[in-house]
């Protein structure tokens, strides 16, 4: 592997949200305990010894927010899709009342393509966002990302992420466009892709972990409304 290089382009043009995060703007004014809940698959859940990227995002928004309690909820399980994380999302999401939920899609639709078809959980998707709709919290949808596994595959992948980009619009909540970040990072920035992506070809390496946990934060940031400066 190559060294690594000392610092990655978050990207905020590419990630900045659409929309801003008014729940969870008003918690940080009126709360000093602040709950987001993050969860997906293996991104979320962790793999390979990597440390996911919910705990690395907990501590940048406490760093950023000293003065306030932000715990993130890792309800992340590995090899799971969105027709198994929505029947969990009465007991890890709803009763969690948290003001941020963070939802990591697709990757496993795409992985396994023999056991989903991109479609049908394009639907269930949609299905999960109309119910997280009834919660006081924004939602960010976060898509796949970009990896060799997956560009094997690579028109039924881009068909992922234009469904679950699709399902976001309609929805009308946030998109984290963690493969368009990556393939820029690749094609563009000149990262190698044995940088990004371990030697299992799927998965993210601790340094695109950290890279994507910063271009999360900044794109949280930055859809804040009216957030008062900390005490720090």
């Amino acid at each position: 592997m190559a060294d690594t290089p000392a610092h990655c382009d978050p990207h905020l043009d590419i990630v900045r949200f659409e929309g801003k995060l008014p729940h969870f703007s008003q918690s940080l004014n009126s709360r000093r305990k602040i709950k987001i809940v993050a969860i997906g698959s293996s991104s979320t859940g962790g793999e390979n010894d990597v440390i996911p990227y919910p705990h690395r995002l907990e501590l940048a928004l406490r760093k950023r927010f000293p003065d306030r309690m932000i715990d993130v909820v890792n309800r992340g399980i590995g090899g799971q899709e969105a027709p198994e994380e929505v029947p969990r999302f009465e007991t890890d999401i709803i009763a969690e009342e948290p003001s941020l939920v963070i939802w990591q899609v697709g990757t496993n639709a795409i992985a396994h393509r023999e056991l989903y078809d991109p479609g049908r959980v394009a639907a269930t998707i949609a299905t999960g966002l109309n119910w997280l709709k009834e919660l006081r919290a924004d939602v960010v949808l976060m898509d796949l990302q970009y990896a060799p596994a997956l560009l094997d595959r690579e028109k039924d992948t881009r068909l992922m992420v234009s469904l679950i980009a699709a399902a976001a619009r309609t929805a009308a909540v946030n998109l984290f466009p963690r493969f368009a970040l990556m393939e820029r990072w690749r094609t563009q920035d000149g990262i190698p892709m044995d940088m990004l992506i371990s030697p299992d070809r799927l998965h993210q390496t601790d340094y695109a972990t950290n890279c994507v946990t910063q271009a999360l934060d900044g794109a949280i940031a930055a859809a804040l409304v009216q957030v008062p400066p900390t005490s720090a």
